[in-house]
């Protein structure tokens, strides 16, 4: 079971996203408003806040959103489970569709830290069945594949 830390979008790919708090998540497109939402594989991207704060240990002074996710959770490892896991949320279903991505080298955390989690921990998500998420909001595996 994970608690959802923070809520985030980018209106225009390729910025840092924000922290919205709530979103209204589409079925079969994302979160609305967010730059990358669309009908494909990765609609929502979701990353461990357990992960995020390791790296700040290290001395990342980043913010939420800051490594492109959309949903920023605690106590979940998103990146050692199986690609077809089912997470509900409220009445949110998402499916995992992929772990992790190829980073661009160029991005400004890479730079700055020589390194960047989101190309091993992040994943992402498509939306089996929209609603809205709220931060505190507790997201569940409802099963894995």
């Amino acid at each position: 079971m994970g608690k959802v830390i923070a809520v985030c979008i980018s209106e225009v790919r390729g910025t840092q996203k924000k922290n919205i708090h709530q979103a209204e998540l589409i079925e079969d497109w994302g979160i609305k408003n967010d730059a990358h939402a669309g009908k494909w594989h990765r609609q929502v991207s979701l990353l461990s806040y357990d992960k995020i704060q390791a790296f700040r240990e290290r001395g990342a002074e980043v913010e939420d959103g800051a490594f492109g996710e959309n949903l920023v959770v605690e106590g979940i490892d998103f990146a050692g489970l199986p690609v077809g896991t089912v997470f509900r949320c409220g009445d949110v279903i998402l499916e995992l569709t992929q772990i992790g991505k190829k980073c661009h080298h160029g991005c400004e955390i890479f730079q700055k830290m020589g390194d960047c989690i989101m190309p091993r921990e992040g994943v992402f998500a498509k939306v089996l069945h929209g609603g809205v998420i709220r931060e505190g909001d507790e997201l569940t595996i409802a099963y894995d594949i």
